[in-house]
């Protein structure tokens, strides 16, 4: 079950990667931001995370019924849905905006060589 712990936010991780390159080749406010003061954008950009992270939550869902199951002998849905936000959505949120500023940073030194 330790491996959840991991296996989650990493794969957050990528998926936030991703989608951070993808913000700053099209120049977009990082996601936290747009989330916060977005307007009438905020909910199509927070359906993007969902989206992203999708795969990342079922995956987490999943886990925990079975570890529930198997160990605990009852299931609790509120808590595999709680774990696996905190697991996923969270990270992916948290990393989204910084690592898009990193890599309009890397972008823009690559302009300035070419």
């Amino acid at each position: 079950m330790t491996f959840r712990f991991f296996l989650q936010p990493g794969m957050a991780t990528i998926a936030a990667f991703r989608d951070g390159l993808e913000d700053a080749r099209l120049e977009r406010t990082p996601y936290l931001s747009a989330i916060a003061f977005g307007g009438e954008r905020r909910g199509a950009r927070l359906w993007e995370g969902v989206i992203s992270t999708a795969r990342i939550l079922i995956l987490g869902v999943v886990i925990d019924v079975v570890y529930q199951l198997a160990f605990l002998d009852e299931f609790h849905p509120e808590e595999s849905a709680v774990i696996a936000v905190l697991l996923a959505f969270l990270p992916y949120a948290l990393l989204r905006g910084p690592l898009a500023r990193v890599a309009r940073l890397w972008i823009a030194r690559r302009r300035q060589v070419d």
